[in-house]
C-alpha cells in the first residue's frame, strides 16, 4: 500500500488510478483533492490502525495507544471515510459499485464513531468489537487490491466486471471475518 500512496508523489492527475478517472478529475473540481485526501489519509489509518492491536501495557505504552487511537479516529471521521464516501458516488462499475462504496464508507465511518464513543464511555469491550469491525474495513483497500489480482488471474473478466466484484469482495468478507472474530472472542469470555 505504501508503493501505491507513493505512486501519487509529487502530485499528479495522470498516474495510476487516476488514469481511468479523467472524466471525474476534469468535469468535478473537487474530485482529485478528495482523492488525495483519502490516498494520503489511508496509509496513515492502515499503520495506526495496526499497532492498536499489540497488547498495551504501562503507562508510556497506553499513552501511545491513546494518541495513535486518536489520530486514527481523527483521519477516518474527518477525513478517509468523508472522501471515500465522494469517491464512492463517483466509483466505475455504475450502480453496482457505487451501493457498495457508499455502503462501506458509512459503515467504516459509524464502525471508528462507535468505537470513538464506547471508549469515551469507558466501555472497553464495545471498543474494541468496534475497533475490530473498523480496521476490517481499513482493510478493505488491502483486500480489494488482492481479490483483484485473484479474480484477475482465475477468471480474466472483463474489467468492469472485475471491478464490480471487488467493489464488494474487499469490504464484505472482511466484515464477516471481523464478525465471527468478535462472536468468538464473546463465546470466550462467557465461558470463563
Amino acid at each position: 500500500m505504501l508503493r501505491l500512496t507513493l505512486d501519487y508523489i509529487p502530485y499528479s492527475t495522470n498516474v495510476a488510478f487516476l488514469m481511468i478517472k479523467q472524466t471525474e478529475v476534469t468535469t468535478l473540481p473537487w474530485y482529485r483533492y478528495v482523492f488525495y485526501t483519502h490516498v494520503y489519509t489511508s496509509i496513515f489509518i492502515l499503520l495506526f490502525g495496526f499497532i492498536q492491536f499489540f497488547t498495551v501495557a504501562g503507562k508510556i505504552k497506553k499513552r501511545i495507544h491513546r494518541i495513535l487511537g486518536y489520530m486514527y479516529v481523527s483521519l477516518i471521521l474527518l477525513f478517509s471515510a468523508p472522501s471515500g464516501l465522494y469517491m464512492g458516488m463517483h466509483a466505475n462499475g455504475g450502480n453496482t459499485s457505487i451501493a457498495s462504496f457508499v455502503i462501506l464508507s458509512t459503515i467504516w465511518w459509524a464502525s471508528t464513531f462507535m468505537a470513538m464513543k464506547s471508549i469515551l464511555q469507558q466501555n472497553i469491550i464495545a471498543h474494541k468489537h468496534y475497533m475490530i469491525r473498523s480496521y476490517a474495513l481499513t482493510l478493505s483497500a488491502v483486500t480489494l487490491r488482492m481479490w483483484k489480482v485473484i479474480i484477475v488471474t482465475l477468471l480474466h473478466l472483463p474489467p468492469m466486471d472485475t471491478y464490480k466484484i471487488i467493489a464488494w469482495m474487499g469490504w464484505v468478507p472482511n466484515l464477516i471475518i471481523a464478525e465471527l472474530i468478535i462472536y468468538y472472542k464473546t463465546k470466550q469470555i462467557a465461558a470463563k
